[in-house]
Parts: structure tokens; C-alpha cells; sequence
């Protein structure tokens, strides 16, 4: 009897780690590629839980490193986070995915302002995750000029305390509104303008940065950085002497959202995660995490006042009245990209 139970026991443990082993070799394992700090990590391994499927999550730093990789190919991302010019881009070049709305339900609770916006004019390709604009976060016990406008990044008196973007179109972006001229310029001669100004104040600049502007802002290592709004708001959480401000020129109002490229092999559990992400809690979750700014409606009216009465975070629409959205520039592009070549090789 004994030997029999020892059999019967042996026989089962087998078939359950066959089972489970089974279990985890067939998982489906769904590879996202989001920008650096923006998700709330928590959020996937619930979701990994919930709906016993492996994320693979790596993270880029800017659009242009994504687009490259979803255009040479060789790489199977199921869920990516493009900008609003970029988006427009990949679905020119067909690099994206008709969604399946069937299977994004939670859509339903992203706010209208939101939605058949000119990148995505159908609302085929992309759902809404963050948005914000671009301006001058500044350290109020180092300034004491008035933060109104992008020439206090040529102003000699903050030489080596200047952060700029590590990202051209931001920062050529910058030069052009300084100009008065539209970031989506296509003439060569405003874009050469930019190009000379950014060289100019080019001494002046401590460094370009990434993600890393917020510790270093947060530290007190420089008086000014050009940085994202969310950021802005991450920073002066953890520091009170910093201030956000949209420079009167204008700036950038962005989008960000959640496409699944033609390369995905996994669209539907994609449009899952996709969906999960648009989950009230979830999305509430994400926002407070990283700071920036939801276009879920239900998620907006449950932050605190003080968030959602933050200039920062929801501009007021005079604000964003002076900002613009980034366009797709076509084969214009390599223009930019020579001059943010020559601006970084001098």
C-alpha cells in the first residue's frame, strides 16, 4: 500500500510539473518597447499575473531610436509608445497595425479632446497614453532673471548651469520657437538659423541629457534644463525650488501613444496590454507614478486638486493655444538631422 501511495504520489507530482512546465514553455511572451521611466513597473507584473502572459520590456530614449529599429527589421516589439509625428510616419510607411477596438473596450473611457487627432485622423492606429508639453524647468534659488522665454538659454550669466535635450527635435525645436519660426519649418534658411543659434550657445551648455536631467535638476546641479512636462512635475515633487514654465514663444504640445507595429506576432494579446493599460486604476496608477499627463478622463478626475490644478501638468488653453504639434517632415527629416549632426560635432 505503501509503495502504491509512493507510486500514485510520484506519478503526480510528474504530471504536475509536466503540466506547469508545459505551462511556462507555452506562455506567450509579449515584447513591449516603451520610453525609459514611463510605466509604473508594478502595472506589468500585475498584468503578468492577471492574464499569465511574460512582458519582455525594454525602453528607448528617443523616437528616433525606435523608428530605426521597427524600420531595419529583425525585431518582433508587440506594443511601442511613438510620439504624434511618428505615428503619422509609420503609418505612411505602413510600419503599423490596424487596431482591433473590439478587444480595446477601455478606450471608451479616453477623454474626446483626445481622439481624431491629425496624426491618427480615424483613430485606426493608436490609443492616447501620455501628453504634455516642453518647457523651462529652473531652479527658483538660481535664477533671478524672469523665466518667460526660451533667450534665458542664451542668457552668458548661467553659462555651464544649462541642460538641453539629447534629442534634436526638441532641441532645434527650442532654436526655431526662439526665432519666431514653426518647428515644422521646411525652409533650409530657418533651419540653418537654428543651427548657428544652437552653436552659439553651445559654450554655455553644461550637457545634453536624457532621463538623467531629472536627478541632476533635483540635485541642484544646474539653474535651467529644458525638459518634458511630466519630468517638470516629478522634479518639483521631489525638490520645491523648481518651476515649469512655457515659454511665451511657444512650445510643444505632444502626444504619446500605444501602437502595435506589422511585425508583432502577438496583436491580440498586444491589444490585452493595450487595453489593460487604459483600465481606470491602472491608468491612475501610471500617472501618479510618472508624473506626466493621462487622457483618461476617469484617471484625470481622480488625482488630487492640487495635481490637476497645476499649470504644469494641465496647461490652461491659453497656454496650449501657443503651442504646436509636431508634423511628420517626410524626406525634409535628413535636413534636421545633418544640422543636429553639425551641431554636435562642433
Amino acid at each position: 500500500m505503501k509503495k502504491w501511495n509512493l507510486a500514485a504520489f510520484l506519478l503526480i507530482l510528474l504530471t504536475v510539473l509536466g503540466i506547469s512546465g508545459c505551462g511556462q514553455q507555452n506562455k506567450v511572451v509579449l515584447n513591449v518597447y516603451n520610453w525609459g521611466d514611463y510605466i509604473d513597473e508594478s502595472v506589468i507584473e500585475d498584468f503578468e499575473k492577471q492574464y499569465n502572459i511574460k512582458v519582455n520590456y525594454e525602453t528607448f530614449a528617443t523616437n528616433e531610436d525606435m523608428y530605426v529599429k521597427i524600420k531595419s527589421g529583425g525585431t518582433d516589439y508587440d506594443v511601442i509608445f511613438p510620439s504624434e509625428y511618428m505615428i503619422e510616419k509609420m503609418i505612411n510607411e505602413n510600419l503599423l497595425q490596424k487596431l482591433d477596438f473590439s478587444n480595446i473596450p477601455n478606450y471608451a473611457l479616453i477623454d474626446d479632446q483626445f481622439k481624431n487627432l491629425d496624426y491618427d485622423p480615424n483613430n485606426e492606429y493608436s490609443v492616447p497614453y501620455m501628453w504634455g508639453t516642453v518647457g523651462i524647468l529652473y531652479n527658483k534659488t538660481m535664477v533671478d532673471d524672469p523665466v518667460d522665454s526660451w533667450d534665458i538659454l542664451w542668457n552668458e550669466k548661467y553659462a555651464g548651469q544649462i541642460f538641453m535635450l539629447d534629442s534634436q527635435r526638441e532641441s532645434i525645436g527650442v532654436a526655431l520657437q526662439k526665432l519666431g519660426y514653426s518647428l515644422n519649418t521646411r525652409d533650409v534658411n530657418e533651419l540653418q538659423q537654428a543651427k548657428q543659434a544652437l552653436i552659439e550657445q553651445k559654450p554655455l551648455v553644461l550637457a545634453y541629457v536624457g532621463d538623467e536631467v531629472k536627478d541632476k535638476m533635483i540635485g541642484g546641479e544646474a539653474a535651467l534644463a529644458v525638459v518634458w512636462s511630466g519630468d517638470a512635475i516629478y522634479c518639483k515633487r521631489e525638490n520645491p525650488d523648481l518651476e515649469y514654465v512655457i515659454p511665451k514663444e511657444g512650445s510643444n504640445y505632444w502626444f504619446d501613444a500605444m501602437a502595435i507595429p506589422v511585425t508583432s506576432k502577438h496583436k491580440k494579446e498586444a491589444e490585452m496590454f493595450i487595453n489593460y493599460l487604459c483600465e481606470t486604476e491602472v491608468a491612475l496608477k501610471n500617472t501618479d507614478y510618472i508624473g506626466y499627463s493621462t487622457p483618461h478622463a476617469k484617471a484625470k478626475e481622480m488625482l488630487s486638486e492640487e495635481l490637476k490644478n497645476d499649470r504644469a501638468a494641465y496647461p490652461l488653453p491659453e497656454d496650449i493655444a501657443r503651442c504646436e504639434v509636431y508634423k511628420d517632415l517626410g524626406d525634409f527629416v535628413t535636413e534636421f538631422d545633418k544640422v543636429w549632426t553639425e551641431i554636435m560635432a562642433q
